[in-house]
């Protein structure tokens, strides 16, 4: 009995020791468990490191609020890149408070630990509680209390916060660790969010979890295919189910199917950003772990801001890519048009779309409408038959090419002009410039990022080699500056 009182005796010495080593115990400021591990802690090697993710991370700039992302957590060599996928496509929105869901690995516990107060430290500087929100969170959850000890080692709270800090601007966290909960905890933790958040605008959830874990790329895709389905259908019930069973793999499966009971109650819709899995980094296929990227939101009407344009569905993505391959083909084949009819009401907006075409990863054939010319549908036909037929820098596409051929096809927001380059934001925004009705020129988001340019590159080959004024035409304040988002989808990403 005495050596059992000495060993919980030692056990508590070394949790405070820990907790004294991780948290300023007057200011509760929690110091990193991982920096230098996951993520670099040279604070420019780190600004560095996201900000590539950003550049080559091909996400749609989303103009919905963006309510709930979901992130992977592993180092940020692994799942960087995924990540960076939905912090970037809610890059310009802006969130007063951030409640950061993330499972425990190491602190065994039921229930949810919130961090009460203070602030969190990372390489890029202190992020501070909301101390408001967390004190409610307490209040009226039995199930939330501040056990301080849960986040000593954790990782998969700490590594989403420079990805915040390089994301927003002027933000408060709420830093929650969920252990073990059941389906009516989760609703329960749901209906809290619910009620604390209410009807304010400025309150983004992100989820932090991994998907399945060591085996086969091919076993994994399976698996991780099947809970995404049930994530898209803001099924928790079942994915709780599929888990305990271990038919799904998520370690942050209760996070994440309290997070779908919120998206329940806030009817929110899903988009899937990005899926990969270590082995795309690695070229191990043998046993990856694998990581998603998904966003929940609040689909509204057309708004009549130029920057804003509603998010297209997976569905309706890949709708317009097959629209646009069947049409190459008919038209190369057959020279004909394809006679095509859609009653979706999205693709009866009149937008802007360009259908880029590649062949052995080289361009093939660009051709696009700025504004788009009849329902979005039509446009995206007739822009496919004009980068397979009328682009002056290419031969018309023959038949023995059509099996090479990848397709590309870029929705486009309204533009609107700007003052400043620097609001230009590379892999972003497209970039018009306009001189007179004889020197105008576009590049669409992606080619800064296909081309590695910085932003400088990016307006002196446009002027240069589209708009055909002199390389640093874009600096006179006579030249016009146009600024666009766009969806850019393509056949591989399905």
């Amino acid at each position: 009995m005495k050596a059992l009182h000495f060993r919980y005796f030692f056990t508590v010495i070394i949790t405070i020791i820990s907790m004294c080593a991780n948290a300023n115990s007057q200011n509760f400021i929690k110091a990193p468990n991982v920096s230098g591990q996951f993520y670099p802690s040279d604070k420019a090697q780190l600004v560095s490191q996201i900000d590539e993710f950003f550049l080559q991370a091909k996400s749609d700039l989303i103009n919905e609020k963006i309510k709930i992302i979901i992130s992977p957590h592993a180092g940020y060599i692994y799942s960087g890149l995924v990540a960076a996928y939905g912090y970037k496509a809610a890059k310009k929105q802006k969130y007063s408070t951030i409640v950061v869901l993330a499972p425990t690995h190491h602190f065994k516990f039921s229930g949810v630990s919130v961090w009460a107060k203070g602030a969190f430290e990372t390489p890029l500087g202190l992020v501070a509680v909301d101390e408001d929100f967390t004190n409610k969170l307490i209040e009226k959850n039995k199930n939330v209390n501040f056990i301080p000890e849960v986040f000593v080692k954790e990782h998969s709270l700490e590594v989403q916060i420079p990805f915040l800090q390089r994301t927003f601007k002027d933000f408060r966290i709420v830093p929650v660790i969920v252990g073990q909960i059941d389906y009516d905890q989760c609703e329960s933790f749901a209906s809290s969010l619910d009620e604390i958040i209410g009807d304010r605008e400025d309150v983004l959830i992100v989820v932090s979890t991994d998907m399945s874990h060591y085996h086969n790329a091919k076993i994994a895709k399976n698996m991780d295919d099947k809970t995404i389905s049930f994530i898209k259908d803001l099924d928790a019930r079942e994915l709780l189910e599929r888990c305990s069973k271990g038919l799904s793999e998520l370690c942050g499966v209760f996070s994440v199917s309290a997070a779908l009971l919120y998206a329940q109650k806030r009817n929110l819709d899903v988009s899937i950003l990005k899926y990969a899995d270590s082995g795309d980094v690695t070229g191990d296929k043998s046993a990856v772990v694998g990581y998603l990227s998904a966003v929940f939101y609040k689909q509204d009407k057309l708004s009549e801001d130029n920057d804003k344009t509603i998010l297209l569905s997976d569905v309706q993505k890949k709708r317009l890519i097959e629209i646009a391959t069947k049409t190459i083909k008919e038209y190369v084949e057959n020279e004909n048009i394809l006679d095509v009819s859609e009653d979706d009401e999205r693709f009866l907006k009149e937008e802007g779309a360009f259908v880029t075409i590649h062949k052995d990863g080289n361009l093939r054939g660009c051709i696009g409408n700025i504004l788009g010319r009849g329902p979005l549908y039509k446009t995206v036909r007739d822009m496919a038959i004009a980068s397979c037929s009328q682009d002056p820098r290419f031969p018309p596409v023959s038949k023995k090419e059509l099996e090479d051929l990848e397709i590309e096809v870029s929705v486009l927001s309204k533009p609107w002009k700007i003052s400043d380059s620097e609001e230009i934001e590379l892999g972003v925004h497209g970039v018009i410039v306009t001189k007179d009705s004889a020197h105008r020129g576009l590049f669409l988001p992606q080619v800064a990022t296909e081309q590695g340019w910085n932003r400088e590159q990016f307006l002196s080959y446009l002027c240069a080699h589209k708009a055909g004024l002199p390389a640093d035409a874009w600096k006179d304040p006579s030249i016009t500056l146009e600024i666009f988002s766009a969806q850019v989808f393509s056949e591989k990403d399905f």
